[in-house]
């Protein structure tokens, strides 16, 4: 089959768990036989094409304001203008054309459409193509992608939000399944009117089998306890919970240190290491490979404030023997398990981080335990090829049904 992938970015240009499980289909399903393409921004005008590991990929200049995946956060009035051009960029339609032109596709599969906005679903309806749609996050039903504001997840979206999605949902009926990385995320996102013809399903991100050679954690003695070292992966970003967790680390009465990996934004990551300041049991370390960095940590923290898509970062942990203390929200319901892989802690409740990490942390049986079930209870998510069976599974039966509406009764925007 011939498929051509649609997202916001693709590797090296990496933002998060999507375009990482997203590389990881793209190898997997073209190893397997399919011909495979991807279609992403880029920072260069025109349309470019390369090779990434074998999988094809073309990357399109960005016709907007500016390239969204910068170490530089813009000011609030250019975000605002990045999103009003975001809510329908005719303009990348162009691109979707030539690709598909290019390539004679069977099935466009999209995934994060930040930058291309739902214009792609009309171009790949207007050339006769099925569409799958893979949610990842809120783009939605949010332009931040994250239904996060003030420090809190909206319950629903906000007026500007609301504005800038006007139509959207109409337009979901151009595709012919819809697949989430979650189940909290397929419905959150279908409640709002969304893909309510579509064939519905949840396939959840396979991390790579975690041969981890880690021996199970051994119980210190009473007398000389070792500090307990916690430790956090991923994007260093507000809604991550970082600031949080470093108020709640520094608050902990016990022989423990901090390990804060990943990248963020500059002003962010200055903003949180003047909150370290010289506290020498908290370090931020910048990118590492969950290979290393698991290896270092015995407790793997979570604190999300806002509603995780999924949390990958959670299945990789508890991959490589690392017990998780995850917040009780969203999609890190279905991956942690409290008392079994790990323990919940409650942002509305904010001293109950350090109330997880201090009781993981006095009570050595209970750390024992839940590194030994860490890894055989994300055993379902560790394999690839299930994830890929699912994938294709999907994408044969859309190919052989067709698509159910072309849409033609949609307003066309015009750029």
């Amino acid at each position: 089959m011939k498929l051509l992938f649609i997202n916001s970015l693709y590797a090296p240009h990496v933002g998060g768990g999507a375009e990482i499980v997203l590389q990881r289909t793209a190898e997997g399903l073209q190893r397997r036989g399919d011909d495979v393409c991807v279609l992403a921004t880029g920072p260069q005008p025109g349309l470019h094409v390369s090779e990434v590991r074998g999988v094809k990929v073309y990357r399109a200049g960005l016709l907007n304001t500016y390239w969204h995946y910068s170490p530089q956060r813009p000011g609030p009035l250019a975000r605002l203008g990045w999103h009003l051009r975001d809510r329908y960029n005719g303009a990348m339609r162009q691109y979707v054309r030539e690709v598909i032109q290019r390539e004679k596709v069977d099935l466009v599969v999209c995934h994060n459409l930040a930058g291309w906005s739902v214009a792609a679903w009309d171009e790949v309806s207007a050339a006769g193509v099925p569409i799958v749609q893979v949610l990842h996050d809120l783009y939605l039903l949010c332009p931040g992608s994250n239904m996060f504001k003030k420090g809190a997840p909206c319950k629903t979206p906000c007026t500007l939000c609301k504005s800038l999605r006007q139509g959207h949902a109409e337009r979901s009926g151009q595709v012919a399944a819809v697949i989430g990385v979650s189940e909290f995320l397929l419905q959150r996102v279908r409640a709002a009117g969304f893909f309510g013809q579509a064939q519905a399903s949840v396939v959840y991100s396979a991390s790579p089998r975690a041969d981890t050679g880690v021996a199970a954690y051994q119980p210190m003695a009473e007398a000389a306890p070792a500090p307990v070292r916690f430790g956090y992966m991923g994007t260093l970003s507000e809604q991550k919970g970082l600031s949080w967790l470093i108020d709640q680390f520094k608050a902990l009465e016990v022989a423990a240190t901090l390990d804060i990996a990943g990248r963020g934004q500059a002003a962010y990551e200055a903003e949180l290491r003047a909150q370290v300041g010289d506290n020498p049991r908290i370090r931020l370390v910048g990118y590492q490979s969950p290979e290393h960095f698991y290896r270092a940590i015995d407790v793997a923290v979570v604190p999300s404030l806002w509603n995780e898509p999924f949390g990958l970062v959670a299945v990789e942990a508890c991959a490589h023997s690392v017990p998780v203390i995850a917040s009780c929200r969203g999609g890190l319901t279905e991956i942690v398990q409290d008392g079994v892989n790990g323990l919940f802690c409650f942002p509305e409740q904010p001293a109950s981080l350090a109330a997880a990490m201090g009781r993981i942390a006095r009570d050595h049986s209970l750390r024992q335990r839940l590194t030994d079930q860490a890894h055989c209870s994300v055993e379902h998510l560790l394999d690839m090829e299930r994830m890929l069976d699912a994938y294709q599974n999907t994408f044969n039966e859309v190919v052989i049904k067709g698509r159910p509406r072309h849409g033609s009764n949609l307003a066309v925007h015009s750029d």
